[in-house]
């Protein structure tokens, strides 16, 4: 399966500037796999150390630190044959568990910089705050893996309709034939999520039961380093707070509240426990911004926030919920349904380097996502269905007169302007090209009532009257929030008249 995060790696490669490279990532994401695979691809030689448990390898960088002496000895000692800068890549993997070696990265940049040099380790955030370990601030280079995305779930799955999506002008809405199969995959990857190797699995069974089993594994394993690499006394609060994640996740505002964790819990006493899962990456929080100015880091609200999972196969098989239930979309999953729709969203923006935040005005109104591209703020809402109708995004346009946003749903590509703001909606599943459409020209608002009704609805060829028509039904319905079946059979009608 092809990573994403290749291209990084070789840009990172091509740089005559670059550093070693600590590449950093949840526990089971595919790092180790990554590396190796950017180094058979782009070198002549792959040199891998694993440090842990290996008392031996880490002696060699008891003596000192200079690394020359480093290379020559892991090359005759360790690989058989001599390290050559430029053309044999050098994996340290497992890092955290060899102080030394991290340390020596600092003379790596100032000494070797021809060298092309990884670093990776499980929970290597933890692992640094945990035993002190110096960091060599300024002289390396930092790259942050994530389960993989939906971009890459569907490369694997089904590399042909990967391919045929890119050939289609992004501003067109996508014919049926597009938006049925990834309608479907959408929802399994939902229920199989982003590991590496439950991906691996659905796509050589398209077994349920044998991605269950390995979701089931990875999340024993996660529940494992809590009591190896937490302090003690930490370890029960990490526990309470993982477990309660979904739950929190599943309440109207999703806001994330240390007093529901434990009866009697306070925030800081959970604090620390929380930030413990986060530097893991395990958990991701997302900040509320109530007055949003550029940068967005300094309007945030640490003390407010949601809090979701790293992958959403994990989040649903951890909350219980069946693959089926997931697939057939019943009624009694609604409310459940959008916070998964949410964790998916989070975790996409992240994978695409975005930082996001969230908006809320009083009781009255809360902005899904938020996030700055280009010094411009970008409002992003997101719906499960097909149903765009988001009073809180219109009030968030119309109070700070953003250029460009997005309403992310079921609902095929198109755009519109919601009040002066030039609006784009984007398929859930296509949520991974969204740097396409951050980049077009953004055109002027349509003044007047045309401004008002005008939306994206691919009429060629139909008379300009029922153009409008068709125009102006959208619109009422997407103001008066007509029920996800009746926009669904607008959709179907309007495909047919095209």
């Amino acid at each position: 399966m092809e990573r994403e995060i290749i291209k990084k790696l070789k840009a990172w490669k091509d740089d005559p500037d670059r550093k070693p490279l600590i590449l950093t990532g949840v526990r089971q994401c595919g790092k180790t796999y990554a590396m190796k695979r950017f180094g058979e691809m782009c070198f002549e030689d792959v040199a891998y150390f694993n440090f842990e448990g290996d008392e031996g390898l880490q002696s060699v960088f008891n003596y000192n630190l200079k690394t020359d002496r480093i290379l020559e000895e892991l090359g005759q000692l360790y690989h058989g044959k001599p390290l050559v800068p430029g053309k044999t890549l050098v994996i340290f993997d497992e890092i955290q568990a060899c102080p030394r070696a991290v340390t020596s990265l600092k003379y790596f940049c100032e000494e070797n910089r021809k060298l092309h040099l990884i670093c990776a380790g499980s929970l290597l955030g933890v692992a640094l705050k945990r035993d002190h370990i110096s960091f060599p601030v300024g002289k390396v280079d930092h790259m942050q893996m994530y389960p993989m995305n939906f971009s890459e779930f569907l490369q694997a799955e089904d590399p042909k309709l990967h391919a045929g999506i890119q050939h289609f002008d992004f501003e067109k809405a996508l014919p049926a034939a597009y938006t049925e199969p990834l309608g479907k995959l959408q929802r399994i990857y939902y229920a199989v999520g982003g590991m590496p190797e439950a991906v691996a699995a659905w796509v050589e069974s398209h077994d349920f039961d044998k991605v269950e089993r390995i979701q089931d594994n990875i999340l024993i394993d996660y529940r494992s380093d809590f009591s190896k690499h937490a302090p003690i006394a930490e370890v029960p609060k990490i526990t309470w707070i993982w477990d309660a994640i979904p739950a929190q996740l599943a309440k109207d505002n999703h806001k994330f509240v240390f007093s529901h964790v434990k009866q009697g819990a306070r925030a800081k006493d959970l604090e620390d426990a929380l930030q413990w899962l986060v530097d893991a990456g395990l958990a991701y929080r997302l900040e509320l911004v109530e007055k949003p100015e550029l940068p967005l880091s300094f309007c945030a609200n640490k003390t407010n926030f949601k809090v979701y999972l790293s992958d959403v196969g994990l989040l649903r098989r951890k909350s219980g919920v069946s693959a089926q239930t997931i697939l057939q979309g019943t009624e009694r999953f609604d409310r459940f349904k959008g916070a998964l729709t949410e964790n998916y969203v989070m975790t996409e923006l992240l994978a695409l380097g975005k930082q996001p935040y969230f908006w809320k005005s009083g009781n009255t109104a809360e902005l899904d996502f938020l996030i700055e591209e280009d010094e411009k703020l970008i409002p992003i809402e997101s719906k499960a269905e097909v149903n765009t109708k988001a009073k809180s995004y219109r009030l968030f346009c119309k109070r700070y007169q953003p250029e460009l946003g997005f309403r992310c749903s079921m609902k095929n590509i198109g755009e519109n302007f919601v009040e002066q703001t030039y609006t784009y909606s984007l398929p859930l599943y296509l949520l991974w090209r969204m740097d396409v459409y951050l980049k077009a020209e953004i055109p002027a608002p349509v003044s007047g009532e045309a401004g008002q009704t005008a939306c994206a609805v691919e009429t060629g060829g139909l008379d300009e009257h029922l153009q409008e028509q068709i125009r102006r039904m959208q619109h009422y319905m997407e103001q008066v929030g007509v029920s996800d079946s009746a926009m669904k059979a607008f959709e179907e009608f309007r495909e047919k008249l095209r």
